[in-house]
């Protein structure tokens, strides 16, 4: 089969639904997404016209256009006056919304976007632990030490550490105030929580080490030291996803 023809056959191959899902244009923005994340439809060439969608996805015009809207709100596409609905380059699609971060997540053999969203919640949370070492209560203090030594108990049981693990950075979180960032950092967390290539490993040993990280940031929080505090978050994060990172062997977007 020549390179044209597969070209032609996964432009206007049908996706495999069972059965019409109760919204279409979502189901055909979810497929789009695929699409151009995937490189079928490439950056800068426009998408194919109206009454080629409409028969490709068995669906209405009316359903292509709102599908085609969802599209230009997540950044995916522009609507050219006379040129078409056009794809536009990966920097301007929107990597906080979850169908497109899923999609290109799915798609990153290099692990790069991966790298970015731990560099992006490092530096959001190291300066959350920067202020919740300043704003810490005594309450919050036990609470904290209360799930650091809690982890230690689990270190054999990595599911229900994890759980632990996301309410401590959860409590720093919150305690700093800051709910622009915590809703950035839980946003991204949502999309790739239960993906194998974020979690990576999950023996004993990484969990003994990651609460050894842990517990340099609660010391540093009870001792009020917002320095210490940041930096304690920035290493145990950077560590934690280097020893889980399954990836490319020199994963240079994380140093600094």
């Amino acid at each position: 089969m020549t390179a044209p023809q597969e070209s032609a056959e996964s432009v206007s191959a049908p996706p495999a639904w069972v059965r019409r899902p109760a919204s279409l244009s979502k189901a055909v923005t979810a497929e789009l997404v695929e699409r151009i994340v995937r490189g079928v439809y490439r950056p800068g060439t426009p998408l194919p016209p109206e009454p080629a969608l409409c028969e490709t996805f068995s669906v209405s015009r009316t359903v292509v256009r709102e599908a085609v809207k969802i599209l230009q709100e997540k950044g995916l596409v522009q609507v050219r006056q006379g040129a078409g609905t056009m794809v536009t380059p990966p920097v301007m699609w929107d990597m906080l919304d979850e169908v497109v971060l899923a999609v290109t997540i799915a798609e990153d053999e290099t692990l790069t976007i991966l790298d970015d969203l731990v560099v992006t919640r490092r530096v959001l949370e190291s300066d959350m632990a920067n202020v919740a070492a300043r704003l810490a209560d005594s309450a919050t203090v036990e609470r904290l030490r209360s799930l650091v030594d809690r982890m230690d108990e689990l270190v054999d049981d990595p599911v229900t550490y994890a759980d632990h693990d996301r309410a401590f950075h959860d409590m720093i979180m919150q305690t700093s105030g800051n709910r622009i960032a915590r809703g950035v950092v839980r946003s991204l967390e949502s999309q790739v929580i239960n993906t194998a290539r974020y979690l990576g490993r999950t023996e004993r040993a990484l969990c003994v080490a990651s609460n050894l990280g842990h517990r340099r940031i609660y010391e540093r929080i009870a001792a009020h030291d917002p320095e210490g505090a940041a930096q304690a978050m920035f290493g145990h994060i950077t560590e934690a996803w280097l020893v889980r990172r399954a990836g490319p062997a020199d994963p240079v977007r994380l140093r600094r």
